[in-house]
């Protein structure tokens, strides 16, 4: 019997040759071939996700950026022209000013009603303070008038005395009073006041071209 003769067979059977039977398992190629296609599969998913999110915050961006410029003419011709925004002022011509003197100095008011006067304001009453005001106005002045003057006629008169106090009374009509005080000196410079009332009924200036190019 050959020594590659199994034993128990009696001799039946018999290797020959010299191949000998494998004694591992197969391997599987079917399992690791799917395996490497799904990790493929994988790894391109998670790129095409990566590349979505890139692509939401990078091209939002640059959508909101085109879309801003895009805007900017429609923006600026939207806006209000600086005339429209200016503030309805009256001219000194259309206001009438009643000055009174409430000082122990005499002819204060007659002087200060004259220069008024030539700086193109309407001159009413011109005289004595009241009891209500006489020898007690410690500033240089008081402009009294209706609750519309607030934001109209008093702001334009105050640009003649600019550290005048401003107040508001119950009365009837449109005209203004100038209560001249302790304090007062003079009025207000006409140059000064020029520019200021310039400054105050003026349109705000525009932006130039340039700006708004860079702007958008």
């Amino acid at each position: 019997m050959s020594m590659l003769t199994p034993p128990g067979m009696g001799g039946q059977y018999r290797i020959t040759g010299d191949k000998y039977p494998r004694m591992r398992r197969p391997r599987r190629r079917g399992r690791l071939l799917f395996a490497v296609v799904a990790s493929v599969a994988a790894i391109g998913l998670i790129g095409w996700g990566t590349l979505q999110l890139i692509d939401v915050f990078t091209g939002g961006g640059r959508a909101s950026a085109a879309g801003s410029k895009a805007d900017c003419p429609t923006k600026a011709k939207a806006s209000p022209s600086p005339a429209t925004a200016a503030k309805a002022l009256p001219q000194p011509g259309r206001i009438t000013v009643n000055v009174f003197n409430a000082t122990t100095r005499g002819g204060l008011a007659k002087e200060t009603a004259d220069e008024l006067k030539k700086r193109g304001f309407h001159i009413g009453n011109v005289g004595n303070a009241t009891q209500e005001y006489d020898k007690k106005v410690k500033g240089v002045g008081i402009l009294l008038g209706p609750k519309a003057s607030l934001d109209t006629s008093l702001p334009v008169l105050g640009t003649q005395l600019a550290d005048a106090e401003r107040r508001t009374d119950a009365r009837k009509g449109t005209d203004v009073d100038l209560i001249l005080g302790d304090g007062f000196k003079s009025l207000t410079s006409k140059t000064d006041a020029d520019k200021t009332l310039a400054t105050l009924t003026g349109p705000a200036p525009s932006p130039s071209a340039g700006s708004a190019k860079k702007g958008c």
